[in-house]
């Protein structure tokens, strides 16, 4: 630290010699006079309204707890509160400390900043139905699952939250269609218990339980399809994750992004060859047998997650008529931003 002070000094001395200098040469006592002047007034500037204490290395250590870290990041966003990344980990560090009134109030602030934010919507809603004391979704709440919805028709999160929403609500029909796409997407093991509460919900509904599809009832009612050829390019073999997933999907060629048809397989071996038919729709009031023609594309997912993620592999998007009896063949060439 003293070594800092010095050399600001000096360089202060330098400055100022330098601007002063003329006036140094034709009236060397008024020049040094004004010399003394300029450095008392900058020096009393610093200390009233400058940080003497950032000076002290005490003062910027790394915060060893979290309560710590708190402070350092509450302290900041007061500073500058147009920080989203600093609300969403702060509130996530409220979490953390079972702090749910103020979780919630971070991540409101950080909504305002990125209202058409999917992920952040899905959390604030959370923080919101966990800072109820019945821990219940209330109004505001499922009105950000419905926006994450309108902006990521298959967020998981939100979808699944805005169907225990509905399901607390008393519309067991509702929470029911609302989790049904979600089976397409899931692996096999969260894809059985969804499943035991989608036909809950539809119990409570007084609905017929769904069955879990098999190969041959999908096969039944398979209807016109694509065969698609998936390649992996060479130069991206290397950055192919171990035991990541293969999503491949068709989708219309305009309007919702929300997939017709959709396939989930281990990514390895390629090429991998797959058939998308009707079997294969999240969403039984569109079909892909309805379509002309639809956007086909693949991605591999590293965390599995159906929702796109910076890092995963993906491939154009292919615009293939549904009506065709050749393979579409497709190329995973590029890394998701």
């Amino acid at each position: 630290m003293t070594m800092f002070v010095i050399a600001g000094a000096t360089l202060v001395v330098f400055a100022l010699g330098f601007a002063l200098y003329p006036l140094w040469r034709s009236r060397p006592w008024l020049g040094a006079g004004v010399g003394v002047t300029l450095a008392a007034v900058t020096a009393a500037l610093y200390l009233a309204i400058g940080t003497p204490a950032a000076l002290n290395p005490q003062q910027v250590k790394a915060p060893q707890t979290l309560a710590e870290a708190v402070t350092q990041l509450e302290a900041e966003l007061e500073r500058d509160p147009n920080q989203i990344e600093g609300w969403r980990l702060l509130a996530s560090a409220y979490t953390a400390e079972g702090l749910s009134e103020k979780a919630r109030d971070a991540y409101a602030r950080a909504v305002k900043l990125a209202p058409d934010n999917p992920d952040l919507l899905a959390e604030a809603a959370e923080a919101r139905a966990l800072a109820m004391p019945d821990r219940r979704f209330d109004a505001e709440a499922v009105a950000m699952l419905q926006h994450a919805l309108q902006q990521q028709p298959m967020h998981q999160r939100a979808r699944w939250f805005l169907g225990i929403a509905q399901r607390q609500a008393e519309q067991p029909a509702e929470a029911a269609k609302t989790w049904e796409p979600l089976l397409a997407v899931v692996d096999a093991r969260t894809a059985s218990s969804l499943l035991e509460q989608i036909n809950g919900a539809r119990l409570e509904a007084g609905l017929e339980p769904m069955q879990a599809p098999t190969q041959t009832a999908q096969a039944a009612t398979a209807g016109p399809g694509l065969t698609v050829k998936v390649s992996l390019a060479p130069a991206l073999a290397a950055k192919l994750p171990a035991n990541a997933s293969l999503f491949v999907l068709a989708r219309q060629t305009s309007g919702a992004p929300m997939p017709v048809a959709v396939e989930k397989h281990a990514a390895k071996d390629f090429p991998v060859e797959v058939r998308l038919d009707d079997g294969d729709s999240p969403m039984p009031t569109m079909k892909l047998s309805q379509l002309a023609q639809v956007q086909v594309l693949a991605r591999v997912s590293a965390s599995g997650n159906a929702i796109p993620q910076p890092g995963d592999l993906a491939s154009a998007p292919t615009i293939a008529r549904v009506a065709g009896n050749g393979t579409v063949e497709i190329v995973i060439d590029r890394v998701v931003e």
